[in-house]
């Protein structure tokens, strides 16, 4: 019984701070939340459902065409030459490797520090950081030219004799940290589906749903031990995914940094290529959650505090990046390297020469544009914070293109010059069909996989659901003697 004249704030009825706005939304009660995210599973999908799916399948098809070019005759259908040999399919590659740092960042280290606001998001962030590193994946086995050899990467015992792949070079790197970083993603984002999965069993009214829903819940049964296992899985997950987060970006900045190359060869690529993964990443996120929200009406799930919350993060990483452009420039300038500030004075920071137009536009988009986000007023406008995540993706994209380009399209021997790169149809086309697949995935994950996580959301609704959290405002503008008086009855 509660001693008469203490206060609200000191019982144990008081589970989280009432200035802290919801992270549910509405009068929900656990049978709600299970309707609200699982309906759209078991519904007959939109028309606007079959229109997006179409799209992304053909953008799909354009791009396996445009890989059967290039496998067929060879690399020369993208237009590569001596000078530059990494064009599109690098820049790409880097590209989809950093939007697939927000869903592991988000997953992992929000739940090692017990972040609340993750639990609306999660679950599509994982999913889009298996499709992103699916992505990624394939444009350096293609960019082998000969992908029938890209066995050759993997150190294995073999019958080649002596050969073996060199342990020197980051692009042997690439092949480990990206595959254990898609394992380690997929088994977090798998084994947080299993309750979600046997729930979706459960309510099945046809006998293959409840077949097939059942294969993938693994004989999931929400018993006390269940659940622990689940906890426990979840957190050694979480630790072997947080070092993830800065291993892989940092890995992928050597197959820079470790070349003699003007404009690469800087310790500052690590930190600066994983503030930038993480930047774009959250940009993505923001991009497929508001649609999301919007289509499936999920908006008392992921709420304008949950946009407001990852916009925070993308004006963080996004002057963590406009600092290390910076730093570039200075160190360029500062060291004294003839062919160094050539490339960062003239190739990239003059507007006169040929690629100046896509370092300023890098910087507009990553560098100013995020600062408008220190306005809480635009932080939580939906369609703003839509826009200036496309914004975002694109000055991240151009990044990745002016490290490349404009470090190689002029080398030592002005004989070798390359006077312009373009990419060909077939370059496009196969970027394209990347997006055709992540698309495509995602279309099918939102269609029979639970966009949020539902035992999560149930987790938190009861100290952070609208409705509760307006109850213990009642019982804390309660007095002392009242409420000690309600309490002991």
């Amino acid at each position: 019984m509660a001693v008469a004249g203490s206060k609200p704030n000191q019982m144990h009825l008081k589970y989280e701070s009432q200035i802290r706005e919801p992270l549910v939304d509405g009068n929900k009660t656990y049978h709600q939340v299970t309707e609200d995210i699982i309906r759209p599973i078991e519904a007959k999908p939109s028309t606007l459902w079959y229109v997006g799916f179409f799209i992304s399948v053909s953008l799909l098809m354009f791009g396996v065409y445009s890989v059967y070019r290039e496998v067929t005759y060879g690399i020369g259908e993208w237009n590569l030459n001596k000078t530059i040999g990494w064009g599109w399919d690098i820049t790409n590659f880097v590209w989809w490797v950093g939007i697939g740092h927000a869903g592991t960042l988000i997953s992992a280290i929000l739940l090692l520090f017990r972040q609340g606001w993750r639990t609306g998001v999660n679950r599509a962030a994982e999913a889009m950081t298996i499709f992103a590193v699916m992505c990624a994946g394939q444009f350096p086995i293609f960019h082998m030219g000969r992908v029938w050899m890209a066995f050759f990467v993997l150190p294995y015992p073999n019958t080649r004799g002596p050969l073996w792949v060199n342990f020197a070079s980051p692009l042997l790197w690439d092949v480990f940290a990206i595959s254990t970083y898609f394992t380690v993603s997929l088994l977090f984002w798998y084994s947080g589906l299993l309750p979600d999965f046997a729930t979706v069993r459960d309510r099945a009214k046809t006998k293959l749903r409840k077949l097939l829903y059942g294969i993938a819940a693994f004989g999931w049964n929400g018993s006390t031990k269940h659940w622990q296992r689940h906890e426990s899985l979840s957190l050694v997950l979480a630790g072997l995914s947080t070092p993830l987060v800065l291993s892989v970006h940092t890995i992928v900045s050597f197959d820079f940094a470790t070349s003699v190359i003007p404009g690469w060869h800087t310790t500052i690529f690590p930190p600066y290529f994983v503030a930038g993964a993480v930047f774009s990443g959250f940009a993505m996120v923001q991009t497929l959650m508001i649609i999301v929200r919007h289509v499936l009406n999920l908006k008392d799930y992921i709420t304008l505090g949950h946009i407001e919350a990852m916009n925070k993060v993308i004006v963080l990483t996004g002057s963590i990046v406009g600092v290390a452009y910076l730093t570039e420039l200075f160190v360029a300038w500062y060291g004294r390297n003839d062919y160094e500030w050539y490339t960062f004075g003239y190739s990239r920071a003059n507007p006169l020469s040929p690629y100046g137009w896509s370092y300023w536009s890098m910087m507009f988009c990553n560098v100013v544009s995020p600062q408008l986000f220190w306005s809480r007023k635009l932080r939580r406008n939906v369609w703003f914070t839509f826009f200036m995540s496309v914004i975002v993706n694109i000055g991240m994209w151009f990044e990745r293109f002016v490290i490349i380009v404009t470090s190689l399209y002029r080398d030592y021997l002005p004989s070798s010059w390359s006077t312009y790169y373009s990419p060909t149809i077939w370059e496009i086309g196969f970027y394209l069909g990347t997006f055709g697949l992540f698309f495509t995935c995602f279309f099918l994950f939102a269609k029979y996989f639970p966009v949020i996580a539902v035992a999560e959301i149930k987790y938190v609704l009861k100290t952070s659901g609208e409705n509760y959290k307006d109850k213990m405002g009642k019982i804390e503008e309660q007095k002392p003697e009242d409420f000690a008086r309600d309490y002991a009855h």
